[in-house]
């Protein structure tokens, strides 16, 4: 099975998700379908002023799908608490999501730690399922549990002083984001692209790295427990797709630095982009199983 990721709006460039991936096939064998089986978008963080919440609409009406997987932390409720900031166009995405509901797609929302609040509703309501977790099979039979990611971070599950260092890096994290604007309002005036310090800033930093990678591994090994053969997440805004042993590790990234996705036709992952067509794209690829 391939499995690929998308690019970020604007950006001119196939995302790379930290360099993980390794180029296969030209996105021209292939015919993108407007109707996708399955699709997983995480960390929209609506409710924030780093909410790429365009690209997200974009996505959104540019495609339909049978299953739509909501992978956590779409309002970032942490930050309404500080302040709100909710434009026309956010509501736009809560309001497409419900629509795309009534008409027949399957949404399953499991909430993450900024939306923590939604795990209180966890039930069924017409065709939209809140629950903390799930696991998906995928027409060839693979299991894929399906959770957030913040049961696995310390920082972010802990309780007292490990909490609050939760809360305190995210208004480190928010005020990066708040600078993304100016830097590529100049960045805008000289003619080059779309480019992200938050994101560069967790590239380049050795414990982020280093925090990132253990992430990944704790996750895939908390997988084991669930007798499945891959896991789902999203929460560090780091759109992966990595080995460890015999489980695979997915993380569809996020919709405030990449705005990244998975979406899935039959067996095989297509990419999708907001801003060049389908056979422009290249595509980002793993090994088979």
């Amino acid at each position: 099975m391939q499995a690929f990721t998308l690019p970020q709006r604007n950006s001119g460039r196939a995302f790379a998700a930290q360099q993980r991936f390794t180029f296969g096939q030209s996105a021209e064998d292939f015919v993108a379908p407007r109707r996708y089986r399955v699709a997983w978008i995480s960390d929209a963080d609506l409710g924030t002023r780093g909410c790429n919440a365009a690209a997200l609409l974009d996505f959104l009406r540019e495609n339909d799908f049978d299953t739509l997987y909501v992978v956590g932390d779409l309002i970032d409720i942490w930050s309404l608490r500080r302040g709100i900031y909710w434009p026309q166009q956010h509501n736009d995405v809560i309001q497409k999501i419900l629509r795309k509901a009534r008409k027949g797609t399957h949404v399953i929302y499991i909430p993450g730690n900024h939306d923590e609040l939604v795990t209180d509703f966890c039930g069924v309501y017409g065709n939209i399922e809140i629950k903390q977790r799930a696991i998906h099979l995928t027409a060839s039979g693979e299991r894929i549990l399906i959770i957030h990611g913040h049961e696995l971070d310390v920082v972010v599950s802990g309780s007292g002083r490990m909490r609050w260092l939760a809360f305190a890096g995210d208004l480190g994290y928010q005020f990066l984001l708040s600078l993304n604007p100016l830097i590529n309002f100049v960045r805008r005036r000289f003619g080059l692209g779309y480019w992200s310090l938050s994101a560069y800033a967790k590239r380049r930093v050795k414990d982020a790295v280093s925090f990132i990678g253990k992430f990944e591994a704790a996750v895939a090994h908390y997988a084991d427990r669930y007798d499945v053969d891959a896991v789902l997440c999203g929460h560090i805004h780091s759109a992966a797709i990595r080995e460890f042993g015999k489980v695979t590790y997915y993380n569809c990234g996020d919709w405030v630095e990449s705005c990244t996705a998975l979406v899935k036709a039959t067996t095989v992952f297509f990419p999708w982009s907001v801003s060049t067509p389908l056979r422009k794209e290249k595509c980002l690829s793993r090994p088979r199983h």
